[in-house]
């Protein structure tokens, strides 16, 4: 019911025969472009905020352009960036557009390496410049380097001391620009490595020497150097001016890669479905990187894999599972059924297990699947309930009674439909919340006026504003005696700090209950001693890990206290219906994702050490601009 925005997505595209070859067997050029867009479009959900793509000619002759790049902002960018490069060849006759050499000499973007990215800031900043690729410029192609991310790092103040105290001076203060020239020094120095070798062991001068770099530059060592440094979530890509290409992921495997390569192609992206799809490949074809891994392409198309860093303990991501990435992939689909399974007997308590007086339903789209797996799990306990009862018969059962029970159904419907999206241009606060009550609209008669529960599942409840202003207003409209919102997600307790930007404390609703509940119990010296604690702990290092003193504000509390709390919060005051919320227990979560244990958003478990240190912070932020003058 949030808006919540996804995280960043990444598609990395190398062809590995000439143009000419995907000329005769495709009758394009362009293969590798048009797969790079399906790529891309195909993760849109993850570029809400603007989208990019570089391209290299890797045999352009010296003095000719070999680097090219498009960017746009908005949520049409993808379609933006592709249409100008598409408009770039109208410029060509039909005869040179399918004339694969002419285009690799004279076309821009006709090249064999494409790297694309979508964007979703994390800090903040906006404008074009913050879009990626962000590109390096050198006149040698060995030292040109494009780089994009799916990130959130948690030091990029350590990592910017680290460059400066090198006497360098980066041109703009963001993460991206910032890795840009640690990376770029970094690359800079192999190939000084590359070029002293081979001047001194092989006497090489001129285009010789050139050639040589190219062919004999490490990658693998240029990240080996630079990735240490790097404290939180991240999927970090590369591409050279002379056609090398890396991808590198988190020692946690936090954030999410997925790679597939046969003789013709290579390509690289944030969700497996993704891939599956545009490849038309099986899911056992497509392959995940590994935590500290990185996948590299050499000038000569040759892949191989590297360890970068050492594998620490895995924390992929749970919330990606549940809500981020697509729910196509077949292990995603079977996790957020199970979530929905899994709160069935949570749910018949809410009801008093009255299922022949309540209706099912799911809100938005994103917890369908979860609704299917909830659905499932009540027809499990219904029908243990339809053999009971027929057992209790012992075989007395007239056929009108047996027909009742197996008659029985759990009662499925379409209640609520996101009807229009609310626009912004109404100001005032309470035209826009009324506006924003009609962000849904219901189906009436779905159920009984005044005798049926209503049960809406949802993948997520962070804020509660969504609840507050659209949700319940609506739905209480169609007349149910009980609304049950469930979550498919424990509570959202903290800021994710590798990814999405959910830096402030008081908007996350289980937070602002667990506040609410300390003013109410009289403990608020809680709040000012855990505020204390956090100052005290600013002097520590953020490559050491301190305790997370936000866990101490939810500690006294049971997630019962704090679910009946937020239903407080939340409740409009002239609903007629009574509101229970329920939320997916941590040990459920972890049953239906063991494979993805990062569970912070829930628990405050950050794996590195910098996640602790940026919730603090925020708590920090939170007493002080909120807290303390209430």
């Amino acid at each position: 019911m949030e808006p919540l925005k996804h995280e960043c997505g990444i598609a990395l595209v190398r062809l590995l025969k000439p143009l000419s070859y995907y000329q005769e067997k495709y009758g394009t050029w362009m293969y590798g472009l048009n797969k790079l867009y399906l790529l891309m479009e195909k993760q849109h959900n993850r570029g809400q905020e603007g989208a990019g793509f570089a391209a290299v000619k890797q045999h352009a002759a010296p003095g000719e352009e070999y680097l090219y790049r498009q960017r746009a902002e908005g949520s049409n960018a993808i379609a933006e960036i592709f249409s100008d490069t598409h408009r770039l060849f109208a410029d060509y006759t039909p005869e040179q557009i399918s004339d694969a050499v002419f285009a690799q000499e004279h076309i821009p973007f006709a090249g064999e390496c494409y790297m694309g990215h979508l964007r979703y800031s994390t800090t903040g900043k906006s404008g074009l410049s913050f879009v990626h690729p962000m590109i390096r410029r050198s006149n040698w192609r060995a030292r040109t380097l494009a780089i994009c991310g799916n990130f959130n790092l948690t030091n990029v103040d350590a990592i910017f001391d680290a460059i400066t105290s090198k006497g360098q001076h980066p041109r703009v203060i963001s993460d991206m620009h910032i890795l840009l020239e640690q990376i770029g020094h970094r690359l800079d120095r192999e190939v000084e490595r590359v070029y002293t070798m081979g001047r001194l062991e092989h006497n090489l001068r001129g285009m010789d020497i050139t050639h040589y770099i190219e062919e004999k530059m490490d990658l693998a060592q240029v990240l080996r150097k630079a990735a240490p440094l790097w404290d939180g979530g991240f999927v970090m890509c590369g591409l050279t001016g002379s056609g090398e290409m890396y991808a590198v992921r988190d020692a946690h495997g936090i954030r999410p890669a997925f790679y597939y390569a046969d003789d013709e192609i290579a390509v690289i992206a944030s969700e497996r479905p993704v891939i599956q799809t545009v490849m038309n490949v099986t899911h056992e074809a497509v392959q995940e990187l590994m935590p500290g891994q990185s996948l590299l392409i050499n000038q000569r198309g040759e892949i191989r894999m590297e360890q970068i860093l050492a594998p620490d303990n895995l924390k992929a991501c749970s919330f990606e599972r549940i809500y981020f990435s697509r729910g196509s992939d077949v292990d995603i689909y079977k996790e957020r059924k199970k979530l929905g399974y899994l709160l069935a007997p949570k749910i018949l308590q809410a009801i008093d297990n009255d299922l022949d007086h309540s209706v099912f339903s799911f809100v938005p789209n994103t917890a369908e699947v979860a609704y299917y797996g909830m659905v499932e799990g009540l027809n499990d306990h219904l029908n243990r309930e339809k053999l009971e009862a027929i057992k209790e018969k012992n075989g007395t059962c007239t056929p009108e009674e047996l027909s009742d029970i197996i008659n029985r159904k759990v009662r499925v419907e379409k209640v609520a439909i996101k009807d229009i999206k609310l626009r912004t241009f109404i100001a005032e606060g309470n035209s826009r919340n009324d506006l924003a009550a009609h962000v849904y609209d219901v189906t009436y008669g779905s159920i009984e006026y005044g005798k049926d529960n209503l049960v809406i599942i949802d993948d997520s409840i962070v804020r509660g504003t969504t609840i507050k202003q659209s949700i319940l207003k609506i739905l209480d409209r169609i007349g149910p005696k009980l609304i049950v919102i469930v979550s498919s997600s424990p509570q959202i307790r903290y800021p994710d700090c590798y990814g999405i930007d959910m830096s402030r404390m008081k908007e996350f609703i289980a937070f602002r209950a667990a506040i609410a509940l300390h003013e109410e119990r009289g403990t608020n010296y809680i709040i000012e001693q855990q505020y204390r604690e956090a100052l005290g702990l600013r002097k520590v290092s953020r490559n050491n890990f301190v305790p997370n003193v936000v866990k101490a504000i939810y500690k006294p509390f049971s997630p019962e206290e704090i679910s009946e709390k937020i239903v407080e919060l939340v409740k409009p005051q002239q609903l007629k219906a009574e509101v229970k919320i329920v939320f997916q227990s941590i040990e459920g979560l972890h049953d239906a994702i063991p494979n993805h244990p990062g569970d912070w958003y829930f628990t405050g478990n950050f794996p590195t050490s910098g996640g602790a240190h940026l919730v603090n912070e925020a708590f920090i932020n939170y007493v002080e601009n909120d807290w303390h003058k209430e």
